[in-house]
This record gives structure tokens, C-alpha cells and sequence, in this order.
């Protein structure tokens, strides 16, 4: 039986051939396996909620938005990020993080629910239903000046960490206490499953320019502070950083990403953008996605730092899905878990409301609201007009009369303030807030929080240089031009006792070509201050721009600051000095000539 071992041998043959022919990679040694990831962090966030406690109906009818919906979001995030099976990619171990990127509240009809020292705050309240873990100060949150942040923090109940890496609090005793008990501080090492997950927080350098935030020092060297916190932790062994910040726009988030070291995710807050995706769902609130969810910056190191925010007012919550590995560097974002999620009544991201807070909340600041509404102060012979880009871009009947309200408040006040009763007023556009023409008819008290919802008081420089004063209204002024028009700007200057006409031709800061006082004074005449011009002016208008706000030129000028709110001030004017009747001959619509471009 010898034909066997020939066959073996051909087989030999045939199987040696075949391996020869074979590519190479057919029997290569495996290579290294994939990075695994080994804790999955899902960061639930929001910012600039703003005091918008009630629900709103949109533009097709739906219900978006309200504290309530918001809170019973947040809480089935919460409990779905760390039930059920992981996500594809995801690690066994799975944490949550929520945060607040600031802006927690904002004066106006809804905040002013909680002005009687027997109520709540309300939005207190609300925030501590949402059980946010971390959060950071935004300008708006000093708006009431540090002494009714320092109660609202009082009344916050949710062990919420305050995190302020850059501000300082020693002159500010209120909050120095909350410094002192652990509500406040500059730093903070978060535990979640067993994970430790440093935060680094940090609030806008110009907060003393946007806000009431009085004796509260800013360090504004953010990226050094950031990059010294982010290397403590890891000396400390945090090998996992976030930092929240509120710059005011998601730009600067981005500009800042570029100068880190160390920090794994941003979470930005101020500016109202609304990151998402095409496919993503969304309010009915007419706002565009600013970008993609999230963007994707490169820090100092060349590595990839995920940065969000979320449009503002109780809209949103943002789900961000990270993926870390054992080393604590992000080895992924989960992209199909992370987006924003709207807050909605309707559809398939649809929640009920939470019925406590509804309750507590929800019900009782509507029916501030609703009597403020019922509560008419005067009416319009003429719509008003606080569209957005009109009063940021050129006199308005509207801006007049806010304009016309303070000057009047501070000449009704300036004697007991034993100051110089103003013969001149500003108000700047952006603190118009209605954004809308306010139809013919009766206007309320709701009206005029609307208009004007800041907690401004008015102010009196009684000796403001005249140069100071003119170049106030450059500034007002200086906007940038396209087409030879004045583009919107929140720093444009409504005026009031005065007329001035400019040139947008001519570059910002040289743009008043004639300045007249309502006397018939002569402060600007071709575009130069006039020789028979006097030193000073008695100027009125909010103590936010004599504080340097929107980039006004006033610092270092004395004022005082009288006991009266801009809204005060035209709820007052409105029912006083103009009898509960706005004429169209004191108001026509587009104005009366009081701001008048030339070329």
C-alpha cells in the first residue's frame, strides 16, 4: 500500500504552496487591542435660566420651557444615565454629572414674584428641585447686587457647590459668609461612583461692567488659573477636569480651549447659543443652531476638547456622553447619546411636568404675573417700538420714552440726593428688553418689566465733564457700520434732552458732527467741541453704564445712585408726568428726530 505516502507528499506540496501565496497578514501576531473605556460620565447641563420659571407657546402652538417640565427632565436623565444596559462603547461603571453654567436668575415680573420678604424665592426654589451638583455665577446672578444673590443662596436647599475660581468676596461680608460655610468656593473635586472629577469655574472679567457686583474682586487671567487649578488636581491624582465657565459668548469658551492644558470638557454658559445637530429636535423659538453639539477645539497640547452650551430660559438640557479610559484621558464622546434635549410638551422628548414643583413654583408665579398683566398704567395712541435691532441701532418712540422716564426720575429725585438735577439722559438699547413693538392700546405694569427688566437704578453724575459726555455718546455711536448703516449694538445710546446728528461714515469715536442740548446749548459743532461749550453736565442714566457698563467712558466719574429702578422710572413716568397717556405728537412713531444720521 504504498500510493498513500505519495499523496501525503503531494498534499505537503499543495499546503506549502498555498501558505507561500497567502498575504502576510494572514498570519501576523494580533495587534494591540483598542482602548476600552473604563468610566462613562454623562454631564446633564444648563444655562441662563434667567427666572423663565413659566412654560411659553411657540411659535406653531407647542408648549416649551417652565421650571416644572425642566426639573422632571433633568430627573429622568439623571436616573437614564446610570439604569439599563451601557450604550455601545460605553464602560460597565456610569456616572452623572449636572451642572449650571451660570446666570441663574434675572430681575423682571417673574423674579419680582419673590420681592416680598415673606415669599420664597421662587427661583430658589425651582433650582434646588433640579439637584444640580455644581454650578458657577454668571453677571446676571449679581444683577440685584450681592446682597440678594447672598439670600438666593441662602434659600438654595439642594447642597449645590458653587464654584468661583477667579472672583474674590472678602468686601462683600454676605457673601464672604457663604464663602466661609462651604457654598462657595474656588475649587472642587467632585465624587461620582468612585471617580473624582475636578471643576474648575469661572465667570466673565467683565462682570463689574455687566452687573452690580460691587465690592466682588475678578481675576481675569483665565486661562493661567485654569491651567494652575487643572495641574493641582493632577498632582492630586483628579485625573478628570471639567470646566465650566460663562464668558458670555461660546467663542471665548473655544479661544480659552486653545491656551488649556489638562481640561478634558468645557461647559460654557452667557451667550444663548444653541448647539445641535441637523436631526436634532427642538423648540418652537425661532433660534438657529450656533453649531454642532459638541464643538471640538484643540487645546495647548493639540488634544480635542468637547465644548457645549445650550439656548437659555428652561429650553434645554444638554446630555453630554463621555468616555474615559483608566488613564482618565476622554477616549470618546458618545455622539449618538449626546444632544441637546428640548423641553416639550409634545412629541417624542415630551414630559410632564413635576407636580411639586408646578405647585410651588410654577403656579404661584403665574398668578404674580397674571395680576400685573390685569394692572393697566396707561395708554398708547401709538405702537411702541423695542424691536431688538431698531433700539440697538437708532432712536425709537420707545427708546424715547424710557430715555424721557429716567431723565424725569432723576430730576424728581436729585434734590433729596442733594445732587444737580440732570439736563441730560442715556439709556443704552440693550437694556431694552421687550424685543417687540408694543401695540397701540393700554400698557401694564407687566409692560413695563418687560421693557425693562434689569435691576438698573438710576443715576446722577452732576459734574460729568463735558468731553466725558460727548464721548458717551460716541460710544453710543460707535457700532460698526455696513452699507453706510449703524448696525445694532447694546451699547447704542437712546438720548434724552438733547439732539445729536452723526456720521457713520467717519470713523468710531469721531462720528458727532453737531450736539445740541434741548436749551438750544451748543455742545458739538462740526464735529468739535464747541469753545463756548460749559466744563460740566449734569447727566442721568442707569448705574450700570456710570459703572463703565457696555464700555461706557464713565469710570472714575462721581455719581450717586438714587432709589429708583428704570422700570420704576417709566411705571412712575407713565402714571405721573404723562397722565396714563402716551400722544403721538410726544412719541410719533420712528421718533422725533433726536439721534439723525448725516452724511
Amino acid at each position: 500500500m504504498h500510493p498513500a505516502p505519495a499523496r501525503r507528499g503531494a498534499l505537503a506540496l499543495v499546503l506549502a504552496a498555498t501558505l507561500a501565496a497567502a498575504p502576510a497578514t494572514a498570519v501576523a501576531a494580533p495587534g494591540p487591542k483598542a482602548p476600552k473605556a473604563d468610566f462613562t460620565l454623562t454631564i446633564l447641563h444648563a444655562n441662563d435660566l434667567e427666572s423663565s420659571l413659566l412654560p411659553v407657546t411657540g411659535t406653531d402652538g407647542s408648549t416649551y420651557g417652565g421650571v416644572d417640565r425642566f426639573v422632571a427632565l433633568l430627573e429622568r436623565e439623571q436616573r437614564a444615565a446610570v439604569t439599563g444596559a451601557p450604550g455601545p462603547g460605553q464602560a460597565g461603571k456610569r456616572g452623572v454629572l449636572t451642572i449650571s453654567a451660570g446666570d441663574n436668575f434675572l430681575p423682571g415680573p417673574q423674579l419680582a414674584a419673590s420681592d416680598d420678604p415673606s415669599r420664597p424665592v421662587y427661583d430658589a426654589t425651582a433650582f434646588s428641585a433640579a439637584g444640580f451638583d455644581v454650578s458657577i455665577l454668571g453677571n446676571h446672578d449679581f444683577d440685584q447686587n450681592p446682597d440678594f444673590l447672598a439670600r438666593w443662596l441662602g434659600d438654595v436647599s439642594s447642597g449645590t457647590t458653587f464654584v468661583a475660581g477667579n472672583l474674590g468676596f472678602d468686601a462683600e461680608p454676605r457673601l464672604l459668609a457663604e464663602v466661609r460655610d462651604g457654598t462657595i468656593v474656588q475649587t472642587h473635586v467632585e465624587q461620582i461612583k468612585g471617580e473624582r472629577v475636578g471643576v474648575i469655574g469661572l465667570t466673565t472679567p467683565d462682570l463689574p461692567r455687566l452687573s452690580s457686583s460691587r465690592g466682588v474682586t475678578v481675576d481675569p487671567d483665565l486661562a493661567r488659573i485654569a491651567n494652575a487649578q487643572a495641574a493641582s488636581y493632577a498632582a492630586a491624582g483628579v485625573d478628570k477636569v471639567v470646566l465650566v465657565s460663562h464668558l458670555q459668548d461660546i467663542d471665548n469658551e473655544v479661544a480659552l480651549a486653545g491656551q488649556l492644558r489638562g481640561v478634558d470638557v468645557i461647559v460654557g454658559g452667557g451667550g444663548h447659543e444653541l448647539l445641535a445637530d441637523p436631526a436634532d429636535p427642538r423648540v418652537a423659538n425661532g433660534v438657529t443652531p450656533y453649531g454642532p453639539y459638541p464643538l471640538t477645539p484643540k487645546d495647548a497640547d493639540g488634544r480635542t476638547v468637547p465644548v457645549v452650551t445650550t439656548n437659555a430660559l428652561y429650553t434645554y438640557v444638554g446630555r453630554l456622553v463621555v468616555n474615559f479610559d483608566a488613564r482618565g484621558d476622554v477616549l470618546s464622546v458618545d455622539e449618538a447619546a449626546s444632544r441637546p434635549i428640548p423641553v416639550v410638551a409634545q412629541g417624542p422628548d415630551a414630559v410632564a411636568p413635576d407636580a411639586q414643583v408646578n405647585r410651588q413654583v410654577v403656579q404661584p408665579v403665574q398668578q404674580y404675573v397674571a395680576d400685573l398683566g390685569r394692572r393697566v398704567v396707561a395708554t398708547s395712541e401709538v405702537p411702541l417700538d423695542g424691536v431688538r435691532d431698531s433700539v440697538r441701532s437708532r432712536e425709537t418712540n420707545l427708546g424715547n420714552l424710557a430715555t424721557d422716564a429716567v431723565l424725569a426720575a432723576a430730576r424728581r429725585e436729585a434734590a433729596a440726593a442733594g445732587v444737580t438735577a440732570p439736563v441730560v439722559a442715556l439709556q443704552n438699547g440693550g437694556g431694552i428688553r421687550n424685543a417687540s413693538v408694543l401695540p397701540a392700546g393700554n400698557l401694564t405694569a407687566l409692560d413695563t418689566y418687560t421693557v425693562l427688566p434689569f435691576a438698573n437704578f438710576v443715576g446722577v453724575a452732576p459734574a460729568m465733564p463735558v468731553s466725558t459726555f460727548v464721548a458717551g455718546v460716541e460710544h453710543g455711536l460707535s457700532g460698526q457700520v455696513s452699507g453706510g448703516v449703524l448696525q445694532p449694538a447694546g451699547s447704542f445710546a437712546q438720548a434724552a434732552g438733547y439732539r445729536v446728528s452723526y456720521d457713520p461714515a467717519r470713523p468710531a469715536g469721531s462720528r458727532v458732527v453737531d450736539l445740541v442740548l434741548d436749551d438750544g446749548t451748543v455742545l458739538v459743532s462740526g464735529g468739535q467741541i464747541a469753545t463756548t461749550a460749559p466744563e460740566t453736565l449734569s447727566v442721568a442714566t442707569i448705574d450700570f453704564l456710570l459703572r463703565g457698563g457696555d464700555g461706557y467712558p464713565f469710570d472714575g466719574v462721581a455719581f450717586s445712585v438714587l432709589p429708583v429702578t428704570y422700570q420704576q422710572a417709566l411705571a412712575t413716568y407713565l402714571t405721573g408726568e404723562l397722565g396714563g397717556r402716551v400722544t403721538a405728537a410726544d412719541y410719533p412713531v420712528g421718533g422725533e428726530g433726536r439721534i439723525t444720521p448725516v452724511s
